[in-house]
């Protein structure tokens, strides 16, 4: 009774007083309650005031999970993701300046192989701007009867291969500048796992994967 998560969606979405009163409802059910997470998007990050986040963390939701996907806008638009490179920076800030623990996801693959050095470099630069406190990496996964699946039936869109996908994953740990991230590729849609704090382990993680990229 230490830890709750709201699930399964995007809980912020929720209005603000009925989600006040879940927080408090299970404040008092559990009174040693250390933490509630939730699952966000940049734009029900953007709608709530600062004043109204901090009162969510006042009520201990204290990390929030943010899909960042990208930060190539023209991947962005391209996937209906609704926010821009600069509205997911903002969404970024105005959690971690309310207290809030700030956990992203980024896609691998999400660029295609013609994209793959721009998503790469792009998703390198954004998740420097918006420094979060965990950063997690996925490998796109086609799913009959997606936009994405079509595209890539159609021949609009090429899927990368497992090893573009670590020489992405490469590019993303070499060229984000972080002041404190937990960082990690553990992930069933994931070629290869690696996982550590940067700056700190950067040199360690780098080198695993060039090792793969090698054999």
């Amino acid at each position: 009774g230490k830890r709750v998560f709201l699930q399964d969606g995007d809980a912020l979405v929720y209005p603000f007083p009925k989600l006040v009163e879940v927080l408090h409802y299970l404040n008092q059910k559990f009174p040693n309650l250390d933490r509630i997470a939730a699952y966000a998007t940049a734009q029900d990050i953007l709608r709530r005031s600062q004043d109204e986040l901090r009162s969510l963390r006042e009520l201990k939701l204290d990390i929030l999970y943010l899909g960042v996907e990208s930060g190539d806008d023209e991947v962005l638009q391209r996937v209906n993701k609704g926010v821009n490179y600069q509205q997911m920076v903002e969404a970024g800030e105005k959690t971690k300046e309310a207290g809030i623990t700030l956990s992203v996801t980024v896609l691998l693959g999400l660029g295609g192989v013609e994209g793959s050095q721009r998503h790469s470099l792009e998703t390198a630069r954004i998740l420097t701007d918006i420094d979060p406190d965990y950063a997690g990496a996925l490998t796109v996964t086609l799913i009959p009867g997606t936009p994405l699946y079509e595209q890539a039936r159609q021949g609009d869109f090429h899927p990368i291969s497992p090893f573009q996908s670590l020489e992405e994953l490469k590019i993303i740990v070499e060229n984000s500048s972080f002041t404190d991230c937990f960082f990690s590729s553990m992930h069933a849609s994931n070629y290869q796992a690696v996982r550590g704090r940067l700056p700190q382990d950067r040199e360690r993680m780098i080198g695993q994967l060039e090792y793969v990229l090698k054999q």
